[in-house]
C-alpha cells in the first residue's frame, strides 16, 4: 500500500479527543494570520487607542496612569517616548485590567501600533479557540465547533477590534472564557454528584475569568451575575431531578440552593472581587498620588468607614485601609461621572441606541482619511482615493444570527434544554444593560461581547438540523446548507477586507460597500 493510500486510514485512527484539539486549534491560528497581517497600519493612534495605549505605558513605567502632555501623540508616532507624561495622576473611566494586558505587548516590542496592537490580535485569537471548545463540548461535535470558530474568524466585527488597542475584546475574550469555565464544571460534576464538592477547579477559573472581564469593564459584572445564577441552577436541578443515587441524601430546593450556592458564590463571586481588586495593585500603591490631586475625600463623597482624618496613619494596617478607602473614593467618583457626568458629554457623528446594535445600524469609523490622489489606488484621474478601518460586523453573520437567537428563545422555553439558555442569556445581558446609558454616547463596537454567544446561537440551529437528519442524505444536506452559509461568510469578509484593514481604495469602491446611508 502506497503512502498517500495509508494517510487516510491513520488519519481516521486519530482519536475523536486529539481532533478535539487540532480542529479548534488551527482554525485559531488561521483567526492569528489573519489578524497580524500589516496591523502594524496605519501608523497612528486610530480612535480610543489615544487613550488605552498610553494608559498602558504609563503603566509599565509608573505602576498607574498619568496624564500625557499635549503634543503626546504627536510624538509617539514619530518614535520619541521621551516627556510624555506629566507627574499627574489621571482620571481613568475604565479599570486597568484590560490595559494592563495591552502592556504586555508593549513591554515586549515597544510603544509603536505593533506593540500596542499585538495583545488583541493574540486574544482575540484565543477568543476563537475557546469559543470553538465551547461550543464542541457543548454539542459534542468537533465539526460544529469548529464552525463557531471559523464564523468568529471571519466576523468583521471582532476581527478589527482585534487588531485595535482598545479593551472591548479582552472583555469579550475574558467573559467567553467564564462561560466555558462554567459549562465544563457543568460537565465535572454532574458525574460526582455523589457528594458535595467544596474546591471546584472550573469554578475557581471561572472567577479568575469574570474577574478580568469586570477588571477591563465594568459591565462585566452582569455576566459574571447572571452565569453565576444559570450555573447554581444547573446543579441544583441535577441534584434534584436526577435519578437517585446510592447513600446520597436528596435535600429539599432550599437546602439544596444553599448547599449548591454557597460556595459557588465563594468560588466564582468572591475569587472574581479578589482578581478584580488585585489589577487595581498599582493604585493602591500610589494611591496619594490621587489623593494629592484630588483630595483625601475626592470631594463630597463619603466614605462607608467614615470620613477621612487629617492625622496620617502608620503601620501596614493603617496604610491598606488608607489605601482601600482612596480606591473605594475613586470608583463612586467614576461611576458618579458614569452615570450622571458623561449625559451631559457633546453628541458624538458614531453615537447610537442599542436597538439597533444586533442589526449592525450604525457602525464606528476609527479612522478615515480621504481626497487622496487616484494614483495611489488605480483610480481614474477624475476621481480620488481613501483610506478608511470601519468597526463593522460581517452583514451575512449578524443578520443570520438574529434569526438564530430568535429562534433560540423558544427553543429555551419548549425543550428546557441547558444549552439553549447560553446564547440567550449571554446576549441579553450584554446588550440590555446598555439602555440604561442612552442618554450619554454609547457606540455599536461594545456588541463585540455579544457575537460569540449569537455564533453559539447559530452552531446549535446547525446541530438540532443535523440530529433531526434521519437519512445519510438528509445528514449531507444539512452540512452543505453549513458549507454555503460559512462560504457566503467568507466571501462578504473579504469583499468588506479593504474597508476592515483601512486599505486605500478608489472612492467609488468605497462608496459601493457603503450599503445604508447610516454606515457613512
Amino acid at each position: 500500500m502506497s503512502l498517500l493510500a495509508r494517510v487516510p486510514d491513520r488519519l481516521g485512527r486519530v482519536p475523536d479527543r486529539a481532533w478535539g484539539w487540532i480542529g479548534p486549534v488551527a482554525v485559531a491560528l488561521l483567526a492569528f494570520g489573519l489578524r497580524i497581517w500589516n496591523v502594524g497600519r496605519p501608523r497612528i493612534l486610530m480612535f480610543d487607542e489615544t487613550y488605552y495605549a498610553k494608559d498602558a505605558w504609563s503603566l509599565l513605567q509608573h505602576g498607574y496612569v498619568r496624564d500625557f502632555v499635549e503634543n503626546a501623540n504627536d510624538k509617539i508616532v514619530a518614535g520619541d517616548t521621551s516627556g510624555l507624561m506629566t507627574t499627574e495622576p489621571s482620571w481613568i473611566v475604565h479599570p486597568d485590567g484590560g490595559k494592563w494586558v495591552i502592556a504586555l505587548g508593549e513591554w515586549a516590542f515597544g510603544l509603536d501600533p505593533f506593540g500596542w496592537r499585538i495583545a488583541a490580535v493574540v486574544v482575540g485569537s484565543l477568543t476563537v479557540l475557546v469559543l470553538a471548545r465551547l461550543v464542541r463540548r457543548m454539542t459534542g461535535s468537533t465539526a460544529i465547533g469548529c464552525l463557531a470558530g471559523l464564523l468568529l474568524a471571519f466576523d468583521g466585527l471582532h476581527f478589527v477590534m482585534s487588531r485595535l488597542a482598545l479593551v472591548d475584546v479582552f472583555l469579550a475574550f475574558w467573559l467567553v472564557c467564564g462561560v466555558a469555565c462554567l459549562v465544563a464544571d457543568r460537565d465535572w460534576i454532574r458525574v460526582r454528584l455523589d457528594r458535595y464538592r467544596l474546591v471546584r477547579p472550573w469554578q475557581l477559573l471561572a472567577g479568575l475569568s469574570f474577574g478580568m472581564g469586570c477588571a477591563t469593564k465594568w459591565n462585566g459584572v452582569y455576566v459574571l451575575a447572571a452565569f453565576g445564577v444559570l450555573a447554581v441552577g444547573w446543579e441544583i436541578l441535577a441534584r434534584r431531578n436526577g435519578p437517585p443515587r446510592d447513600g446520597v441524601r436528596r435535600h429539599g430546593w432550599i437546602t439544596t440552593a444553599l448547599v449548591v450556592g454557597g460556595p459557588a458564590f465563594i468560588s466564582i463571586v468572591v475569587v472574581a472581587g479578589l482578581v478584580y481588586l488585585a489589577t487595581w495593585t498599582g493604585f493602591l500603591i500610589h494611591h496619594d498620588a490621587y489623593e494629592a490631586r484630588f483630595g483625601r475625600g475626592y470631594g463630597d463623597y463619603s466614605a462607608p468607614w467614615g470620613a477621612y482624618v487629617d492625622k496620617p496613619t502608620t503601620g501596614f494596617l493603617g496604610e491598606t485601609r488608607d489605601a482601600l478607602r482612596s480606591l473605594w473614593h475613586f470608583h463612586v467618583m467614576t461611576y458618579d461621572f458614569s452615570a450622571h457626568g458623561l449625559n451631559e458629554a457633546k453628541p458624538h457623528p458614531y453615537q447610537s441606541n442599542p436597538i439597533g446594535w444586533l442589526v449592525m445600524e450604525r457602525p464606528v469609523g476609527v479612522e478615515y482619511t480621504g481626497d487622496l490622489p487616484a494614483d495611489r489606488c488605480g483610480a481614474p484621474a477624475s476621481s480620488t482615493c481613501l483610506r478608511e478601518v470601519l468597526l463593522l460586523g460581517n452583514p451575512i453573520l449578524w443578520w443570520t444570527g438574529l434569526l438564530a437567537l430568535l429562534a433560540a428563545i423558544p427553543a429555551w422555553i419548549r425543550t428546557r434544554r441547558w444549552q439553549w439558555g447560553v446564547p440567550v442569556v449571554g446576549v441579553l445581558v450584554s446588550w440590555l444593560p446598555w439602555f440604561l446609558s442612552t442618554g450619554r454616547p454609547i457606540f455599536s463596537y461594545y456588541a463585540v461581547v455579544m457575537i460569540p454567544f449569537t455564533i453559539i446561537a447559530i452552531a446549535l440551529v446547525v446541530h438540532v438540523l443535523f440530529r433531526a437528519a434521519v437519512t445519510a442524505r438528509h445528514r449531507y444536506v444539512v452540512w452543505l446548507f453549513a458549507g454555503f452559509f460559512l462560504a457566503a461568510v467568507v466571501v462578504a469578509f473579504w469583499y468588506f477586507h479593504p474597508i476592515y484593514t483601512g486599505k486605500v481604495i478608489p472612492y467609488d469602491s468605497w462608496h459601493d460597500r457603503m450599503w445604508f446611508d447610516r454606515w457613512i
